[in-house]
């Protein structure tokens, strides 16, 4: 290096204290000395903007609080002029969210108890379960979500604190703590209550083995809290959604005899088809010795990618084979779907006009209007 080049390199360096040079020679811009939004964070240490604001939280705070006013919508629909795929693809939107917005479901007429079931993992079980039953409470519904998956994944998406000392599904099946002693309002949504899980549930399927009525345990804690509630005159719950783990262990077991339907998300994907017909057999095993009222009532296809033959034809596949069950919403991929729950919130919630939220929205009316016509004709 030569004297001239030192020199500018030492006055470059001096012009600019505060950068050092990265791996990569690019330099390494501090961040702003701006401290963090106060209020309660998630897991992952970032601001909840849910429950505080802040003028840091700037238009991600606007995009989370967003309240679809049906007339601002309809103003925004692009004219018939404008034929672009994103301006159809914008219009379409609109008019869901028009269609979608503050309906109210219609009430089933008893309680419908749904297992949420695939021992495949991945395929968006936890997913659906809570954003469907938020889905459904939005519209106002009652709902309550039994968490027996040891993981705990729907308590945290629902805001429910599940650390090691809060009372929860464990106690329920092996402790024979009553159930109304677990569950817990959801914080973001009216009439919307969740039985955690904690990780005590992992060594409940050991345990099982030796109680009394192992499989049926579930079952009798249920009765006795929907009973609980009808003798002290509240409002009777609509929907039970019980989230499973995904293997068809003790755990799963119970929530099959506790139900009347089965719930099964599938991934748009060829390994989710594999285990599909496992998952029937093990539902024909539970109907023949343990709970005859059991049935596959709703498939709902999930992680759709309209850019890929492969979601195409698994979607063909799966509606072929099944045309009464599945439904006629699909959920996509969708960044939003999967931010959420590092907030400790559903899509719902998270982003309410984003495409995942109105396909859940979708599903949730489809389910809720397949359970009145079923009512009516029972």
């Amino acid at each position: 290096m030569t004297s001239l080049e030192a020199g500018v390199t030492t006055e470059a360096q001096e012009a600019s204290p505060s950068r050092k040079e990265s791996g990569l020679g690019w330099p390494d811009v501090p961040a702003p000395s701006t401290p963090p939004a106060p209020g309660r964070h998630s897991s992952l240490g970032w601001p909840d903007v849910s429950r505080e604001t802040s003028p840091l939280d700037g238009p991600a705070l606007l995009r989370r609080e967003v309240r679809l006013d049906p007339a601002e919508l309809a103003e925004s629909i692009p004219t018939a002029d404008d034929d672009t795929p994103l301006a159809q693809e914008v219009a379409h939107d609109a008019r869901r969210r028009l269609v979608l917005h503050g309906q109210r479901l219609p009430a089933p007429t008893h309680t419908r108890i749904m297992t949420v079931a695939n021992q495949k993992g991945g395929v968006g079980k936890t997913t659906s379960t809570v954003n469907l039953a938020a889905a459904l409470a939005m519209s106002g519904l009652r709902v309550l979500v039994l968490d027996i998956d040891p993981q705990g994944n729907a308590s945290t998406a629902l805001g429910i604190d599940h650390h090691s000392e809060v009372p929860s599904i464990y106690d329920v099946l092996v402790e024979d703590t009553p159930l109304v002693d677990v569950v817990q309002a959801c914080p973001d949504i009216e009439n919307l209550w969740c039985a955690p899980a904690t990780i005590d549930l992992a060594g409940a399927e050991i345990e099982l083995v030796s109680l009394v009525a192992r499989e049926s345990r579930l079952l009798k804690a249920l009765n006795a809290y929907l009973e609980s509630r009808d003798a002290a005159g509240e409002e009777r719950i609509d929907y039970v959604l019980i989230d499973c783990p995904p293997s068809l262990g003790l755990l799963t077991v119970n929530a099959f005899v506790s139900a009347q339907e089965v719930f099964i998300p599938i991934q748009c994907e060829y390994y989710a088809l594999e285990g599909l017909s496992q998952l029937l057999k093990n539902i024909e095993l539970i109907r023949a010795h343990l709970n005859p009222r059991l049935h596959v009532s709703t498939i709902l296809l999930t992680m759709y990618d309209g850019r890929t033959r492969l979601s195409a034809e698994v979607a063909d596949q799966v509606r072929e084979h099944f045309p009464e069950v599945v439904l006629r919403a699909s959920i996509p991929r969708s960044v939003r779907i999967s931010e959420a729950p590092s907030h400790g919130q559903t899509v719902m919630t998270y982003d309410p006009g984003s495409s995942g939220a109105l396909s859940y929205l979708e599903a949730a009316k489809e389910v809720a209007e397949r359970g009145q016509r079923e009512g009516a004709s029972a």
